[in-house]
């Protein structure tokens, strides 16, 4: 038995690159599809998520997090959790990975992929909603990927959105959303909230809006006439449908059908635009495949440094 590979938040931070993980996670997806399977429990708003994943040729993953929305109000972490990656030949330990480290590079690269097959690729003014972890980490793969666009960030409280802008350049904060909104070519938003904050009625041609922030069946973050009047694209079908209110509750009106979403990442071919002027809309639902597909890009980076 071999000894497993330690990569802590800075030492695997600072060697990773936020493009070549968009290129790791689509040449997974070409891979036989993952096996994976999410174990949920609750306690009021509490959550605890148990994620495990296998792909044949890559590896198995299992990454359990508990998700304290109180912790916020004490000063402390929402998040905890741990990541355990093993060898697909012999079932080995290889490493043992930050929580964070995978989590942040997961989420905003499964965002930047998304936007950089649906969003028009003149697209060069970026509004972000919300001002979190998450957004801070959007802000580093989004400008990344689109190096040319000036960046914009709204947030319910003005000033945590000041101290995010203040870290970095091309960044302004917008007091009125619908407005921001109507000027930006991507949205995306990373808002832990239960009744939508964009409305489809804000939306204009052409845009790409990128959903991250719902990860329950009571959460959402558009309404339904966005879902209307979108393409819908998810990462995967497997992790969102009928595991996320943002999908739950337009099906559950009839405001869209299951056959209203184009595409995921498994049929990565179809995650294109039909036109300059189509709306696209995108759910980051994440999903334990991504988690492992992120951590053996991880790895790999690690070993190659």
């Amino acid at each position: 038995m071999s000894q497993p590979d330690f990569i802590s938040f800075d030492q695997g931070d600072k060697i990773l690159d936020w493009v070549g993980l968009t290129q790791a996670l689509e040449h997974a997806h070409s891979l036989p599809k993952a096996e994976i399977k999410d174990t949920l429990l609750y306690r009021g708003k509490d959550t605890l998520l148990s994620r495990a994943a296998w792909i044949d040729g890559v590896g198995v993953l299992v990454k359990s997090a508990t998700v304290f929305p109180g912790n916020h109000d004490l000063g402390k972490p929402m998040i905890h959790g741990s990541v355990s990656l093993f060898d697909d030949a012999d079932g080995d330990l290889s490493a043992y990975l930050d929580f964070r480290l995978v989590t942040k590079w997961k989420t905003a690269g499964d965002s930047l992929l998304g936007a950089l097959k649906l969003a028009r690729p003149d697209s060069r003014r970026i509004l972000i909603v919300g001002a979190g972890e998450v957004a801070n980490n959007l802000r580093q793969a989004y400008g990344a990927g689109f190096p040319d666009a000036t960046f914009t960030i709204w947030n319910r409280t003005k000033s945590k959105a000041e101290v995010l802008a203040r870290q970095f350049p091309n960044t302004v904060v917008a007091d009125d959303l619908p407005a921001a909104i109507a000027q930006a070519d991507i949205v995306t938003s990373a808002t832990m909230v239960s009744e939508p904050v964009i409305k489809g009625e804000w939306l204009r041609p052409g845009q790409h809006v990128d959903l991250i922030g719902a990860y329950r069946p009571d959460m959402r973050e558009v309404d339904d006439t966005a879902m209307q009047r979108a393409s819908v694209f998810v990462d995967s079908l497997s992790t969102t449908v009928g595991h996320i209110g943002e999908l739950i509750f337009p099906l559950e009106s009839g405001a869209i059908t299951e056959n209203d979403i184009q595409a995921d990442y498994y049929s990565i071919a179809n995650m294109r635009r039909s036109s300059d002027d189509e709306i696209t809309l995108f759910k980051n639902g994440g999903g334990a495949h991504l988690d492992l597909m992120t951590s053996a890009y991880i790895l790999n980076q690690w070993r190659a440094a």
